[in-house]
């Protein structure tokens, strides 16, 4: 299979590079691909003629967005739209990143892929709006939502916080929010798996369970020797910030699991594979 992944330096990028290591892969990334500049983006990929284009490059900083939206929607829905274009002139197959930000966080309970859409931040009304240019576009595709990405190559949360406990020797972290953080890793080999088979639509791929921000972080304390680190929970409200994200971000697997038999595996289990697979540089804090 020939695929082409878009923000192949990334963290979702690195690791597919790894789960399709069998086939035939071409990255592309920042400057030789600007997804925003439709003419290369378009030569790009009708050149090369991919079977599937899965596009992970956007604009993730999810404060970054509220402050600048114009930027966000250039990246991730007109960037989008120009990837979309590209596919459906090479005929190839699309896989759509997406995120648990394009809801509204109001529902009791993990969002299904067929709950409707509401986000309340410039991130999440600009993936939606990539979103839509997909299901607009394009014949074959797969619309994957996720959640609170990490893995390697990245300055994700584990690190983030890593750093901070051991600047302040101390944290104060959000029990509000709840979703279920994601290994780059398992979500590269769901990935490899859904792009084998032609059942296109929306599916939601995040590790199981959910926890919340605060329980996350009391799990990296714990998983790298940091369990002494006091970690203090507080309200969203305490916590100032540019974006105002969903409460509730929790996907459930329900489409992949019950067409695909695609799960998985605990984002516990999946925290504590990537601790020991970067064990010497987290606990140095690097």
């Amino acid at each position: 299979m020939r695929v082409l992944i878009t923000g192949s330096k990334g963290q979702l990028g690195r690791a597919l590079g790894l789960a399709l290591a069998k086939e035939t892969i071409f990255n592309f990334d920042l400057p030789e691909m600007d997804i925003t500049d439709y003419r290369q983006t378009s030569q790009v990929i009708t050149d090369l003629q991919p079977e599937v284009v899965i596009h992970c490059a956007a604009f993730t900083n999810v404060d970054g967005c509220e402050t600048d939206p114009d930027t966000a929607y250039q990246v991730n829905a007109l960037g989008t739209q120009n990837v979309a274009l590209a596919c459906q002139r090479a005929g190839s197959a699309m896989v759509y990143i997406s995120t648990n930000e394009v809801f509204d966080g109001t529902k009791t309970g993990p969002y299904l892929e067929f709950d409707q859409p509401n986000p309340i931040n410039a991130y999440g009304r600009s993936k939606l709006a990539g979103e839509q240019y997909v299901q607009m576009l394009t014949l074959k595709f797969y619309i994957v939502r996720i959640s609170w990405l990490y893995g390697e190559g990245g300055d994700n949360f584990v690190r983030k916080m890593i750093r901070r406990a051991d600047e302040q020797r101390s944290l104060s972290v959000v029990d509000d929010e709840i979703a279920s953080p994601t290994y780059a890793k398992d979500l590269a080999q769901a990935l490899a798996q859904l792009v084998r088979q032609p059942q296109y639509g929306i599916y939601h791929l995040t590790n199981s369970g959910a926890c919340s921000r605060y329980e996350w972080a009391r799990e990296i304390m714990f998983l790298t020797g940091r369990e002494h680190i006091p970690v203090r929970p507080i309200s969203s409200k305490e916590y100032v910030r540019a974006s105002r994200p969903p409460l509730n971000g929790q996907l459930r697997n329900y489409c992949a699991e019950k067409a695909l038999g695609i799960t998985l595996r605990p984002w516990k289990e999946a925290l504590e594979d990537f601790v020991v697979s970067n064990w010497a540089g987290l606990v140095k804090g690097t």
